[in-house]
């Protein structure tokens, strides 16, 4: 895997919409860190557009980031925000520029669309907080943004105190996002070979049997029978029908997975919770699952 340059202070990183509509006032917290990180910040033209619930048009969304993907004085760019939106711009992005000249590609969410097409390059991404709400995540959150974009070591360690956990350390290569985004992949040419990698998962505000669906297509994708380990970030706000689905999301995980034997953590910190920690997507990394703790090495 291609590793994208690291960055050096006074480097310029553009902060663009794939998906939802932000505006500038949305963005002065992230604004505020990246002047304290040392480094310059380009708004795209994204940035308070507006057709319904898009920044902008497909056309608009897909020229902005196509402008900030071959223009060599940006050495990131930052998607603002998720929701929904990155997948109708796909298509018709070029990304020849960017293969010879990669850059760090930064979000999670919807920007797993990104992430999967990306790594199929051969290059990697980081899976991190996005500009929006920034200021409500942990401290810790926001340093291994800078961690990773600054090229220094860069490890999670974390408390899990889960019953549900299966133990076991390995290696391999990090993969994975957004259910429901993976899920509507499937099928595709941005679709991933999960085959003996470590496959990351999060979701939010998904019926319970959603999760469940979701998670059987990729078992029948076969993307969760060869798995070097599987890690399940925040499952948050999950919902139920009136006539409850009877397992929690952990369960529904467990289940479908039950028959593999390899390496497992819940409650790992990444996705939509507020210690949502970096990850490097596409990286080569260790991971140590025990009964109490948990560290991934980058």
């Amino acid at each position: 895997m291609v590793t994208p340059p690291f960055l050096k202070h006074g480097d310029t990183i553009a902060i663009v919409s794939t998906a939802r509509k932000i505006t500038k006032t949305d963005l002065e917290p992230a604004l505020e860190l990246l002047a304290s990180w040392g480094f310059k910040a380009v708004l795209g033209h994204t940035i308070g557009a507006e057709e319904h619930q898009f920044a902008g048009d497909d056309t608009l969304r897909t020229q902005d980031f196509q402008a900030m993907l071959d223009n060599p004085n940006i050495k990131a760019i930052w998607c603002a925000r998720g929701g929904y939106g990155t997948a109708r711009m796909l298509d018709g992005l070029n990304f020849s520029v960017f293969k010879k000249n990669p850059k760090w590609i930064i979000g999670y969410s919807d920007i797993t669309v990104l992430h999967s097409h990306i790594h199929n390059f051969g290059i990697e991404t980081l899976h991190a907080q996005m500009p929006l709400e920034i200021e409500k995540k942990t401290e810790e959150a926001r340093k291994s943004i800078l961690r990773v974009l600054s090229g220094k070591d860069h490890r999670i360690t974390c408390t899990t105190i889960n019953n549900k956990n299966r133990m076991g350390a390995t290696a391999g290569t990090i993969v994975g996002g957004n259910l429901s985004v993976l899920y509507s992949l499937c099928g595709s040419s941005t679709a991933l070979n999960t085959e003996g990698k470590i496959l990351f998962i999060e979701d939010l505000e998904e019926y319970l049997y959603h999760i469940d669906r979701m998670l059987q297509n990729l078992k029948r994708n076969g993307m969760l029978k060869n798995l070097a380990a599987l890690l399940v970030g925040g499952m948050t706000q999950m919902q139920d029908n009136a006539i409850p689905f009877g397992r929690s999301a952990y369960e529904i995980v467990t289940d479908v997975v039950r028959e593999y034997h390899y390496p497992v953590c819940f409650d790992f910190p990444a996705g939509h919770i507020k210690d949502n920690r970096a990850l490097i997507l596409g990286r080569e990394v260790q991971l140590n699952v025990e009964e109490t703790l948990t560290t991934l090495i980058f």
